[in-house]
Protein backbone atom coordinates (compact mmCIF):
# COMPACT_ATOMS: atom_id res chain seq x y z
CA UNK A 1 0.00 0.00 0.00
CA UNK A 2 2.15 3.07 -1.75
CA UNK A 3 1.41 6.88 -0.56
CA UNK A 4 3.24 8.81 -3.23
CA UNK A 5 2.99 12.71 -2.10
CA UNK A 6 3.90 15.10 -4.93
CA UNK A 7 4.98 18.42 -4.95
CA UNK A 8 3.66 20.02 -7.94
CA UNK A 9 6.33 22.85 -7.85
CA UNK A 10 10.02 23.52 -8.71
CA UNK A 11 10.55 26.48 -6.30
CA UNK A 12 10.15 26.83 -2.53
CA UNK A 13 9.60 24.30 0.26
CA UNK A 14 6.06 24.69 1.87
CA UNK A 15 4.20 22.59 -0.75
CA UNK A 16 7.17 19.98 -0.21
CA UNK A 17 7.19 20.54 3.82
CA UNK A 18 3.49 20.43 4.12
CA UNK A 19 3.12 16.84 1.57
CA UNK A 20 5.39 15.85 3.62
CA UNK A 21 3.82 16.20 6.71
CA UNK A 22 0.80 14.37 5.75
CA UNK A 23 2.67 11.51 4.19
CA UNK A 24 4.33 11.38 8.26
CA UNK A 25 0.55 11.32 9.54
CA UNK A 26 -0.25 8.70 7.34
CA UNK A 27 2.34 6.94 8.68
CA UNK A 28 1.75 7.15 12.08
CA UNK A 29 -2.04 6.55 11.36
CA UNK A 30 -1.13 2.93 9.91
CA UNK A 31 2.63 1.48 9.89
CA UNK A 32 1.96 -0.50 6.82
CA UNK A 33 1.39 2.35 4.93
CA UNK A 34 5.02 2.99 2.62
CA UNK A 35 5.28 6.64 1.41
CA UNK A 36 7.36 8.31 -0.82
CA UNK A 37 8.15 11.93 -1.60
CA UNK A 38 8.00 13.08 -5.38
CA UNK A 39 9.02 16.72 -5.36
CA UNK A 40 9.44 17.89 -8.65
CA UNK A 41 12.01 20.00 -8.07
CA UNK A 42 14.18 17.41 -7.95
CA UNK A 43 13.43 16.33 -11.49
CA UNK A 44 13.93 17.48 -15.21
CA UNK A 45 10.51 16.95 -16.47
CA UNK A 46 9.70 17.75 -19.68
CA UNK A 47 6.73 19.07 -21.40
CA UNK A 48 3.81 17.23 -22.55
CA UNK A 49 4.07 17.35 -26.26
CA UNK A 50 1.09 14.79 -26.91
CA UNK A 51 3.48 11.94 -27.26
CA UNK A 52 2.11 8.58 -25.54
CA UNK A 53 3.26 8.40 -21.88
CA UNK A 54 5.19 5.35 -22.68
CA UNK A 55 7.29 7.41 -24.96
CA UNK A 56 9.17 9.28 -22.67
CA UNK A 57 12.70 9.16 -21.19
CA UNK A 58 14.69 10.14 -18.24
CA UNK A 59 13.51 12.20 -15.38
CA UNK A 60 9.99 12.23 -17.44
CA UNK A 61 9.43 8.58 -17.97
CA UNK A 62 10.41 8.11 -13.95
CA UNK A 63 7.85 10.46 -12.55
CA UNK A 64 5.29 8.89 -14.65
CA UNK A 65 5.95 5.25 -13.31
CA UNK A 66 6.29 6.38 -10.06
CA UNK A 67 2.81 7.58 -10.41
CA UNK A 68 1.43 4.83 -11.66
CA UNK A 69 2.54 2.48 -9.62
CA UNK A 70 1.42 4.42 -6.63
CA UNK A 71 -2.20 3.09 -5.07
CA UNK A 72 -2.86 6.25 -3.93
CA UNK A 73 -2.24 10.12 -3.36
CA UNK A 74 -1.44 13.57 -1.78
CA UNK A 75 -1.08 15.91 -4.34
CA UNK A 76 0.34 19.50 -3.36
CA UNK A 77 0.90 22.92 -5.35
CA UNK A 78 1.24 26.54 -4.81
CA UNK A 79 -1.36 28.63 -5.69
CA UNK A 80 0.44 31.74 -8.41
CA UNK A 81 -2.13 33.95 -10.25
CA UNK A 82 -5.05 31.89 -8.67
CA UNK A 83 -3.89 28.80 -10.16
CA UNK A 84 -2.16 25.15 -9.73
CA UNK A 85 1.26 25.69 -10.30
CA UNK A 86 2.52 24.75 -14.14
CA UNK A 87 4.62 22.11 -13.46
CA UNK A 88 1.67 20.52 -11.80
CA UNK A 89 -0.43 21.48 -14.68
CA UNK A 90 2.49 19.59 -17.24
CA UNK A 91 2.24 16.65 -14.71
CA UNK A 92 -1.28 16.14 -15.13
CA UNK A 93 -0.84 16.19 -18.91
CA UNK A 94 2.16 13.81 -19.12
CA UNK A 95 -0.02 11.48 -17.27
CA UNK A 96 -1.96 9.02 -18.74
CA UNK A 97 -5.47 8.77 -16.87
CA UNK A 98 -5.36 4.77 -16.05
CA UNK A 99 -2.43 6.07 -13.99
CA UNK A 100 -4.87 7.64 -11.22
CA UNK A 101 -8.35 6.01 -11.91
CA UNK A 102 -10.08 5.15 -9.57
CA UNK A 103 -7.50 5.84 -6.88
CA UNK A 104 -8.03 8.18 -4.38
CA UNK A 105 -6.16 11.99 -4.10
CA UNK A 106 -6.10 14.07 -1.36
CA UNK A 107 -4.80 17.66 -2.32
CA UNK A 108 -2.76 20.76 0.09
CA UNK A 109 -2.35 24.08 -1.40
CA UNK A 110 0.18 26.79 -0.55
CA UNK A 111 -0.66 30.48 -0.71
CA UNK A 112 0.11 34.23 0.36
CA UNK A 113 -3.44 34.83 0.27
CA UNK A 114 -6.81 33.35 2.23
CA UNK A 115 -8.82 33.33 -0.93
CA UNK A 116 -6.64 30.56 -2.58
CA UNK A 117 -7.92 27.80 -1.02
CA UNK A 118 -11.16 28.29 -3.70
CA UNK A 119 -8.09 26.65 -6.22
CA UNK A 120 -9.07 23.25 -4.64
CA UNK A 121 -12.21 23.34 -5.27
CA UNK A 122 -12.51 24.89 -8.42
CA UNK A 123 -9.34 23.53 -10.05
CA UNK A 124 -8.34 20.56 -8.44
CA UNK A 125 -11.06 18.79 -8.02
CA UNK A 126 -12.36 19.12 -11.55
CA UNK A 127 -8.88 17.59 -12.57
CA UNK A 128 -9.36 14.27 -10.38
CA UNK A 129 -12.68 13.93 -11.70
CA UNK A 130 -11.51 13.46 -15.25
CA UNK A 131 -9.38 11.21 -14.22
CA UNK A 132 -12.15 9.32 -12.73
CA UNK A 133 -10.28 9.48 -9.11
CA UNK A 134 -11.54 9.29 -5.87
CA UNK A 135 -10.85 12.41 -3.87
CA UNK A 136 -10.86 12.81 0.01
CA UNK A 137 -13.64 14.99 1.03
CA UNK A 138 -10.53 16.94 3.25
CA UNK A 139 -8.00 18.89 1.95
CA UNK A 140 -5.59 21.67 3.87
CA UNK A 141 -5.04 24.94 2.38
CA UNK A 142 -1.96 26.56 4.39
CA UNK A 143 -1.06 30.14 4.20
CA UNK A 144 2.24 31.82 4.67
CA UNK A 145 1.24 32.20 8.40
CA UNK A 146 0.97 29.06 9.01
CA UNK A 147 4.44 28.13 8.84
CA UNK A 148 7.50 28.88 10.93
CA UNK A 149 10.50 30.31 10.50
CA UNK A 150 12.11 27.04 8.89
CA UNK A 151 9.19 27.02 6.81
CA UNK A 152 7.47 24.23 8.81
CA UNK A 153 3.85 23.61 9.30
CA UNK A 154 3.62 25.57 12.72
CA UNK A 155 -0.51 26.22 13.13
CA UNK A 156 -1.83 23.86 15.60
CA UNK A 157 -5.42 23.71 13.35
CA UNK A 158 -3.89 22.97 10.06
CA UNK A 159 -1.62 20.12 11.74
CA UNK A 160 -5.13 18.80 13.00
CA UNK A 161 -5.85 18.87 9.58
CA UNK A 162 -3.10 17.41 8.09
CA UNK A 163 -4.22 14.47 10.72
CA UNK A 164 -7.52 14.49 9.25
CA UNK A 165 -6.64 14.34 5.77
CA UNK A 166 -4.10 11.60 6.23
CA UNK A 167 -6.51 9.41 8.17
CA UNK A 168 -9.39 10.03 5.51
CA UNK A 169 -6.73 9.31 2.53
CA UNK A 170 -5.47 5.39 4.05
CA UNK A 171 -9.50 5.07 5.39
CA UNK A 172 -10.69 5.80 1.65
CA UNK A 173 -7.86 3.41 0.08
CA UNK A 174 -8.69 0.67 1.72
CA UNK A 175 -12.29 0.69 2.05
CA UNK A 176 -12.12 0.73 -1.85
CA UNK A 177 -9.63 -1.41 -2.04
CA UNK A 178 -11.16 -4.06 -0.18
CA UNK A 179 -14.90 -3.47 -1.71
CA UNK A 180 -12.89 -3.74 -5.74
CA UNK A 181 -11.26 -7.55 -4.28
Amino acid sequence: MKLLGISGTIIGSKTAAAVDHVLREARKHDASVETELLDLKQYTVQFCDGRDPSAYTGDTKIVIDKIAEADFYVIGTPIFQASLAGPLKNLFDLIPVSALHKKVIGFVATGGTYQHYLVIENQLKPIAGYFRSYVAPSYVYLHDSHFNELKQVADPEVIERIERLAQELVFMHKRLKTAAD
